[in-house]
Formats: C-alpha cells, structure tokens, sequence
C-alpha cells in the first residue's frame, strides 16, 4: 500500500476540476479518493477495486456510508500511469475516466465547497492540480 495523502484546505468549487496523475502499484486491491468537509462526511468517494474489477462510487454522513453506485467499467491497470479528471459540478462529480469514459455520481449533500481530499491506497501520486 502505498503513502495516504490528506489535505484539510482544498477549497474546491463547483467548475472546478481536480486533475490526477498517479502510477498504479502492481499489487494493489485499488485505491479511492475521498472528497468533502472531513473524513466523517464525504461528498464523493471515489474507488476503484482491481479484485472485483469494479469502480464503487458513494458518499458518507457523519461517518455512515451511503447507497453505493458501483460502475462495471474498469479502465486501470495494476503497474499502470494513469491520468484523470474530477469535476465538481453543484449538482454532480463527473469523472473523465483515462478511456474517455465518464462516471457521474449526485452531489447528494449540495456542497459547495469541498475542503477535504484524501487518497488512500495504491495510487502514488506524481501530480496533482486543481483548476
């Protein structure tokens, strides 16, 4: 498993784009992103799983998880670099997925603001930009 990251200032708004580029550890069960106002209440949670080649997408209030939205569409590889987009829309997060394909997941709370990031797992991060 590789280093988790944190971070408590993000400030993310709808338009905003968060823009990920990571190398995928060979060994990994997957990885997952986490956005909101703490790691108790998530707007987004973001997870890609290789052991059920799965992306599980979910939010969570006051440290319980929601109803999941599980994607059967994979396009990470173990020992991989991968490069993609998270934007915050008001009303949704919208993924632009390596392939070109898009996952799209409520903004169920209606935040406006995303002050909390966290990556967690196998995913080493080589750059990462907010626009």
């Amino acid at each position: 498993m590789e280093g988790n990251i944190e971070i408590l200032n993000l400030n993310m708004k709808p338009g905003n784009t968060l823009k990920v580029k990571g190398k995928i550890s060979a060994d990994t069960v997957g990885f997952s992103i986490n956005l909101g106002s703490s790691s108790r209440d998530l707007a987004f949670h973001f997870n890609p799983r290789f052991n059920e080649s799965v992306i599980v997408c979910n939010s969570k209030h006051s440290d319980s998880w929601q109803t999941e939205l599980r994607v059967r569409h994979l396009p990470f590889f173990r020992g991989c670099t991968v490069k993609f987009f998270i934007e915050m829309l008001s009303d949704k997060f919208r993924v632009k997925l390596p392939d070109g394909h898009e996952v799209c997941f409520p903004n169920r709370h209606g935040y406006h603001n995303i002050s909390y990031v966290s990556i967690v797992g196998g995913l080493k991060i080589i750059s990462f930009k907010l626009t």
